[in-house]
């Protein structure tokens, strides 16, 4: 995996682990405590927790260093239990070491039973720790938020040799869609795949292919928002930003037009997370007085769910709240002449096939509000371009436009804050979203929520 995700990965393990060891202190003292455990024999009696505090200043900076030691933080994403278990072994039994090292540089008592418990919870508590992650990476959101479903492009000499270095390092949590050879094959056909499969990388290998194909795959992946991964030359660029990285030991460039792997990027999916589950708690007696109003005054279900085009354009299931007959959708081919936005989107002001509850829901965006579940899905952000159907994506006339699919969309965005309705041409449309992107920080998610809010108390959104 590139060394900066793995960077990321291990930073974060090490904050978790560091944790984990000083909550095993903890519960080791407090387990010796109030079921007065003896090991070895001893008093009953013991010193409160307060006398020993001290010493989680050398636990914790010292934990993650000894896992460290022990190439903890080099496997991969889904590591061998036994080879886990064996390398945490190790590195409690020298964690005990260094406290029983400390206490007698500084010549204090510490109960046998809290140093023979210490390791123990330690071990355990990781463990679960990696367990529950194991568990989590199984799951449909743990791979759509750690897996890399990637196109090999390049020579069959080329591909071939690093699709066998990928089967070694399976546990990385990376899948191959396809394989491409440009000496063959046009840049279109890649393109084609990257729609079949909802790729978010291609890995290009130059030794053999010829480079006026290369540059045209990365531009074709960069107007589609994908990450390309080069074993090659430098090449031009229109709007990537082009970084130097290694894969496996070996040097990558990086042309990305969409934003980078970053803790922003981890904070704004907490967020998201956070977020979206306090809001359906919170507004959960709202939920039910509007599922009751839609039952009492239109025949139909409750939820509209219709097929989106997600990050990178995988198809998901958005959620609202029907706001229009139950038949609308029928209905819609026969309004398309009074369609109000140029380009491939459907938009009408006076909509008929609006329902009178609907309205209400629509002026106050209360019809949006199950995409929340969207959101804990991760499928959806709380900020982001907004989802539109799978059809009307299918009808972009320039390619350009569906790099506003290279981040997750969101409940509200640039677009929905700018004055929303008085925009009618679609290009405009976009233009907000990839200045969204391309000026992306977790601060503007916060300016662009905060103005989200008169737009919704207000009722100024769309019709």
């Amino acid at each position: 995996m590139l060394r900066r995700q793995r960077q990321i990965r291990a930073q974060i393990q090490k904050l978790t682990d560091a944790g984990l060891f000083a909550l095993s202190f903890w519960l080791a003292h407090l387990v010796r405590s109030h079921w007065e455990l003896k090991i070895f024999g001893g008093s009953p009696d013991i010193e409160p927790f307060e006398q020993h505090a001290w010493l989680l200043l050398a636990i914790i900076p010292v934990a993650p260093f000894l896992l460290d030691l022990q190439g903890f933080y080099n496997r991969p994403l889904i590591a061998s239990r036994q080879r886990s278990a064996w390398q945490l072994c190790k590195a409690c039994v020298l964690a005990v070491i260094v406290v029983i090292s400390v206490m007698f540089l500084r010549k204090q008592l510490l109960a046998r039973s809290v140093i023979i418990l210490f390791p123990i919870v330690s071990f355990l508590l990781v463990m679960l720790k990696e367990e529950l992650f194991r568990w989590w990476m199984e799951t449909k959101v743990g791979q759509a938020q750690f897996k890399k479903r990637l196109i090999l492009v390049g020579a069959p000499e080329d591909t071939v040799r690093l699709q066998c270095q990928l089967k070694k390092t399976s546990g990385d949590g990376i899948e191959v869609l396809a394989q491409l050879d440009l000496n063959e094959t046009s840049v279109e056909q890649l393109v084609e795949l990257l729609h079949k499969h909802s790729a978010n990388g291609v890995i290009l290998t130059g030794k053999h292919t010829y480079f006026g194909q290369i540059e045209k795959a990365i531009q074709a992946c960069e107007l589609e928002g994908v990450e390309a991964w080069l074993l090659a030359d430098f090449f031009n660029t229109q709007l990537s930003q082009t970084t130097l990285d290694d894969f496996y030991g070996r040097p990558m460039l990086i042309f990305r037009s969409a934003p980078e792997e970053s803790w922003q990027g981890l904070a704004k999916q907490a967020m998201d997370l956070i977020g979206a589950l306090a809001l359906i708690i919170a507004l959960a007696p709202l939920f039910l007085m509007v599922t009751v109003l839609i039952k009492l005054t239109s025949p139909g279900p409750v939820l509209f769910r219709q097929q989106r085009s997600g990050l990178n354009g995988r198809p998901f299931t958005m959620l609202k709240f029907r706001s229009m007959v139950s038949d609308a959708e029928q209905l819609k081919q026969e309004l398309a002449a009074l369609n109000e936005m140029s380009g491939p989107v459907f938009k009408l002001s006076d909509d008929p096939r609006i329902t009178p509850i609907g309205r209400f829901l629509r002026r106050f965006s209360i019809d949006e509000l199950p995409q929340l579940i969207n959101v804990l899905r991760g499928e959806m952000s709380l900020v982001g371009p907004r989802p539109l159907p799978v059809d009307e994506v299918m009808r972009f006339d320039d390619f350009a436009h569906r790099r506003r699919l290279s981040v997750r969309p969101g409940l509200t965005c640039l677009w929905q804050v700018s004055g929303r309705n008085n925009v009618t041409d679609f290009k405009d449309w976009v233009r907000l979203d990839l200045e969204y992107i391309d000026n992306w920080s977790l601060w503007l998610d916060f300016k662009i929520l905060l103005r989200t809010i008169p737009v919704v108390v207000l009722g100024t959104g769309a019709k």
